[in-house]
C-alpha cells in the first residue's frame, strides 16, 4: 500500500501514489499545455534557427537591432525548452528537467516582453503573457502538484 502523499509532493510520496494524488484533470491540463508549449516553441524555435536572417527580419522588426548570433541563440534556446517540456516526462528519465524547461521559457518570455515594449509593441504583449503564464502552470504543476516519478 502506498504512504499519504504530502501537500507539497515530496514528503512521504511515493512513485506510485503522485499522479493519482494531483487529479487526472490536473495531470491532463498539464499534459496539454506542455504539448501547446512545446508545438509554440518547437515551431519559433526552428523557424529562428533555419530562417534566413534577412527574411526574419522582414517579419519581425527586432532582428534588425539583433545580432544574428543572437537570433540563433533564441531559436536554439526555444527549440531546447520544448524538448525539454516533453521528452523528460515522457522518458522519465530526469523529469525534474521539465520544470526546469518551463522556468527557461518564462525567462525567454520575459525577455521578449521587454524586448517588445523597447520597439513599442506592447500589442504584442498578450502572447508573452499567455505564453508565459502557460509555462509558469507547468512549472508549479510539474514541481508541487503533479511531479512525474523518475524510472526506478
Amino acid at each position: 500500500m502506498s504512504e499519504p502523499v504530502a501537500s507539497n509532493g515530496s514528503a512521504g510520496a511515493t512513485a506510485s501514489s503522485q499522479p493519482a494524488a494531483a487529479g487526472k484533470g490536473l495531470n491532463t491540463g498539464l499534459w496539454l499545455a506542455q504539448g501547446l508549449l512545446a508545438l509554440a516553441f518547437g515551431m519559433a524555435g526552428t523557424f529562428k534557427l533555419v530562417t534566413p536572417i534577412a527574411d526574419l527580419a522582414a517579419k519581425m522588426s527586432w532582428i534588425q537591432d539583433a545580432s544574428p548570433l543572437l537570433v540563433r541563440f533564441i531559436g536554439a534556446s526555444e527549440l531546447a525548452g520544448a524538448l525539454g517540456l516533453i521528452l523528460p516526462s515522457v522518458t522519465r528519465i530526469l523529469p525534474k528537467l521539465t520544470v526546469l524547461a518551463a522556468l527557461g521559457l518564462i525567462v525567454v518570455m520575459v525577455l521578449g516582453a521587454g524586448v517588445h515594449l523597447m520597439h513599442g509593441e506592447a500589442n504584442r504583449l498578450p502572447v508573452n503573457l499567455f505564453l508565459g503564464g502557460l509555462a509558469g502552470f507547468v512549472a508549479w504543476g510539474r514541481w508541487r502538484v503533479a511531479a512525474i516519478p523518475p524510472r526506478s
